[in-house]
């Protein structure tokens, strides 16, 4: 059923990928991914266009995800998605809201999990738009750059591509995630101190 939904867009071209991608990040359970890919490959010249539609239109569904995660809830992620995919979203939220974002923006996991989920567990929906504008920018531009640059052969490269993205971007969001918190620390400490100084002063 999915692949003939599948195929139905790709007829549509541009505008199938455009519809695909809002769905991704909505409730649809197979990422945009496949339908930028099979169009890139039958119009490498055209990559970029479609890697920025598609990403357009991502960012477009991403707060009606969010909102349906708000009015449904956890459950109708459990209904249309993999467990396994809701519990690895969920501890990742619990660990770090905007990691798990940047981070679900371009793993395996589908987008979706991760819109319902910011709405369920109430994470800020600004949040949610800024983090994912930044991931999916990664996801969809790296896959569309390969594509511009080497043609219909890239379809051999962009089948890891998100496993090259995980191996590369995690530490460094994880590094930038620490030196985060240790600045916000130091300001606490440094608020305090100003403070009872202050109080000593008065």
């Amino acid at each position: 059923m999915f692949q003939a939904f599948l195929d139905f867009l790709m007829e549509f071209g541009i505008w199938g990928l455009i519809v695909h991608s809002f769905l991704d990040a909505v409730i649809f359970p197979i990422p945009a991914f496949f339908t930028q890919v099979s169009l890139s490959i039958l119009n490498p010249s055209q990559a970029l266009w479609l890697a920025t539609a598609g990403y357009i239109a991502c960012l477009i569904g991403t707060p009606f995800g969010y909102w349906i995660g708000r009015g449904l809830g956890k459950g109708v992620l459990e209904k249309i998605l993999k467990k396994k995919w809701i519990v690895q979203a969920n501890h990742m939220f619990r660990k770090n809201g905007e990691a798990a974002v940047m981070i679900g923006a371009f793993t395996p996991i589908p987008f979706k999990v991760f819109t319902i989920l910011s709405g369920f567990l109430k994470f800020p929906l600004w949040k949610l738009i800024v983090f994912a504008a930044v991931g999916r920018a990664v996801k969809f531009y790296a896959v569309g750059t390969l594509f511009f640059m080497y043609g219909q052969t890239a379809e051999h490269m962009v089948k890891d591509v998100s496993l090259y993205i995980f191996i590369i971007a995690v530490p460094v969001l994880l590094v930038g995630l620490v030196i985060k918190r240790k600045l916000a620390k130091k300001l606490v400490h440094s608020d305090k101190e100003t403070n009872q100084i202050q109080v000593e002063k008065d």
